[in-house]
């Protein structure tokens, strides 16, 4: 059984920078595709960014690139979220999700198989 748990929300100010972390057990991340995707009040679950499964290949949302990076250790089976410049439209519940069946850059938010409980991100202007 897969379990992912992120770690690092709270409520920030405009401007600040947050890191979030997402720990893996069950298994290895090693050779798996991980993203982050947030889900604002009332809006649907949005893509933020994914890494490949070594960590050197990462694409993330519009609304994101330049502010946000990705990270991955696998010694530690563990996925980073670095988020700099936050907005208040930043604002929302992250959650970190496994791909199974890539390694690859993947997007849709239906080619994940696991998924963490979240971790709040709070941006006050």
């Amino acid at each position: 059984q897969v379990q992912l748990v992120e770690s690092g929300g709270r409520l920030v100010q405009a401007g600040d920078s947050l890191r979030l972390s997402c720990v893996a057990s069950g298994r290895t991340i090693y050779r798996f595709a991980m993203g982050w995707f947030r889900q604002a009040p009332g809006k649907e679950r949005e893509f933020v960014g994914v890494c490949n499964w070594n960590g050197r290949s990462t694409y993330f949302a519009d609304s994101v690139k330049g502010r946000f990076t990705i990270s991955k250790d696998n010694t530690k089976n563990t996925l980073y979220l670095q988020m700099n410049s936050l907005k208040p439209e930043d604002t929302g519940n992250y959650y970190c999700a496994l791909d199974t069946g890539s390694a690859e850059l993947v997007v849709l938010p239906g080619a994940y198989d696991y998924w963490g409980q979240g971790t709040q991100v709070s941006v006050s202007s």
